[in-house]
């Protein structure tokens, strides 16, 4: 039957289960790539994947520094404060363009253009605007998130229920009570699901970035080590950019689950 709950006690096998497949799948297929070429290092073995690993965490002889430390740090920090950015200014805009109609006239027509531009093809305009330093990536990343997530907001507001403002007008609520108390609290649950699906493409945006012109970072080293066929060092980075944006989805699944219980008991 269609959107038929299953028992619980199956969500954690059937998911176990998907992973133990693609395991198995990439073991399978890195052994026949390895019975017919030996020396292959496109789909390296667990073993090759393994020495990846401890040479990615071993000091660097020129620097003394581990490659995963620094490339961890850049990358995290400039996904951050571009989020950060990007989202705080896409809930004004989008808080904003909800409330207000002239706002919503004004600014309505240029954020529907500018969410069609992808980042990754303006690069050239963020290198000229703001240069190659941290502030490009960050530039991009908000330029890729704002225009999308503030529609989203300004959606989730047009969808307020006008009865919940009224019933707040006639307690005595002031303008920004309603914004603040009713409104922000009632599209919490969608916001938070909006920033969700905003965190691949902010991800998506910074690797590009960082292959073209970084000097340090995820991007950087997955294209230095890519032409150098290192796949089992590239494989690890890949996984771990993975594992990093799950925790973050999962982070603002708690988040929602701890501030919007109605919400998280609706969704089942």
């Amino acid at each position: 039957m269609i959107r038929q709950p299953i028992k619980s006690r199956w969500i954690l096998p059937l998911g176990m289960l998907s992973v133990v497949v693609l395991l198995t799948a990439y073991t399978v297929l890195s052994h026949w790539q390895h019975g017919r070429n030996p020396d292959d290092t496109t789909i390296p073995t667990w073993r090759q994947l393994g020495d990846g690993v401890t040479k990615m965490w071993s000091p660097n002889a020129r620097s003394g520094e581990r490659w995963i430390v620094v490339d961890v740090r850049a990358t995290a920090l400039r996904l951050f404060l571009g989020l950060v950015c990007g989202v705080f200014g896409a809930i004004v805009l989008g808080l904003l363009m909800g409330c207000f109609a002239w706002i919503e006239a004004l600014l309505a027509p240029p954020l529907s253009l500018l969410a069609k531009v992808p980042p990754t093809a303006a690069l050239a305009v963020f290198f000229v605007l703001v240069g190659t330093g941290r502030e490009m990536y960050v530039a991009m990343i908000a330029f890729g998130v704002l225009p999308t997530l503030a529609q989203s907001v300004y959606f989730s507001v047009r969808d307020v229920p006008a009865e919940m403002l009224f019933k707040a007008r006639t307690l005595g609520a002031s303008q920004v009570e309603l914004i603040w108390n009713v409104i922000l609290r009632t599209i919490l649950p969608a916001l938070l699901d909006a920033i969700r699906l905003q965190i691949g493409p902010a991800m998506v945006y910074l690797i590009a970035a960082e292959m073209v012109v970084g000097d340090v970072g995820f991007g950087y080293r997955i294209r230095l080590q890519s032409r150098l066929l290192n796949m089992n060092i590239v494989y690890p980075y890949l996984g771990i950019l993975a594992a990093f944006g799950y925790l973050m989805d999962h982070a603002l699944r708690q988040v929602q689950r701890l501030a919007c219980p109605w919400y998280a008991e609706k969704e089942g």
